[in-house]
């Protein structure tokens, strides 16, 4: 088994970038959700709300975030620590964040076309993950739904695929790690494993939203997959798909790295 593609997402709910090799630090894949869109009073905004947040393509290089999205201006800025702070709700989680200026605000605000802001996790803060499921006290996540990494095997969205009518791209999951060369669903049967020099415990299987009814490049709804998912998915908490992961420790992943697991 190995390393088939790898991604993170700079701005919660928009679009991935697709790497070769990634850094792994205290929040998992380096830049990965580190931001996020929020209405004013806090509540953080995602597809669910706004599915067009998928058309827009973000890049980091250094501090600098450069944003392009259809019949809106590329934006480039700088991100800071030093802006006004925030703080916002994920679900449950209140976190203590960092305002990143009225321009990349304006642009969101405009493209969305309803008020908002964008902010950055506050550096001195380290939003735990849900202490039932995390290896140890200090496990954090970013701005992740829950954890700090998505996994999905390309042999179980082969299976999937084989069951609906259309096939569906990967991007529909949003993972940060796919791998290839094992059977369908066989991660969900790995309580733990190892990539590259980088150990991970799976915390719990990826119940999935509405979301993953959303075509990533046209923002348009269905059904599916959550349709034929329950069909054969379906668990007391809703359908599920993938593997969430915790990272035990720092380190850089490729594409092409070799995925050892324990199987249960």
């Amino acid at each position: 088994m190995h390393v088939s593609a790898l991604y993170y997402y700079p701005i919660k709910s928009c679009g991935a970038v697709q790497v070769e090799a990634a850094e792994i630090d205290a929040c998992g894949l380096r830049h990965d959700r580190r931001l996020l869109v929020i209405e004013p009073d806090g509540m953080f905004i995602t597809q669910r709300e706004h599915p067009r947040l998928a058309l827009v393509n973000p890049a980091i290089q250094g501090d600098d975030l450069s944003l392009s999205a259809p019949g809106m201006e590329p934006l480039a800025v700088t991100l800071g620590h030093s802006g006004t702070p925030y703080t916002v709700r994920i679900f449950r989680d209140t976190c203590e964040a960092v305002d990143q200026g009225d321009a990349v605000a304006e642009w969101f605000s405009t493209y969305l076309n309803t008020p908002c802001r964008v902010v950055a996790m506050a550096p001195h803060f380290a939003r735990q993950v849900n202490q039932n499921f995390a290896q140890r006290p200090e496990d954090q996540v970013a701005f992740a739904d829950a954890f700090p990494f998505l996994m999905i095997s390309e042999a179980s969205l082969d299976d999937l695929n084989a069951r609906m009518d259309s096939p569906l791209p990967m991007n529909r999951f949003r993972p940060n790690i796919v791998v290839t060369g094992c059977e369908p669903y066989a991660e969900d049967t790995w309580p733990s494993l190892r990539i590259g020099s980088v150990d991970f415990a799976a915390a719990k299987a990826c119940v999935r939203c509405m979301v993953t009814t959303t075509d990533q490049a046209t923002t348009e709804r269905g059904e599916e997959p959550l349709k034929t998912l329950a069909t054969y998915r379906q668990t007391d908490t809703g359908v599920i798909f993938g593997q969430n992961l915790i990272h035990l420790n720092h380190g850089i992943i490729r594409v092409g790295d070799t995925v050892t697991a324990i199987e249960r």
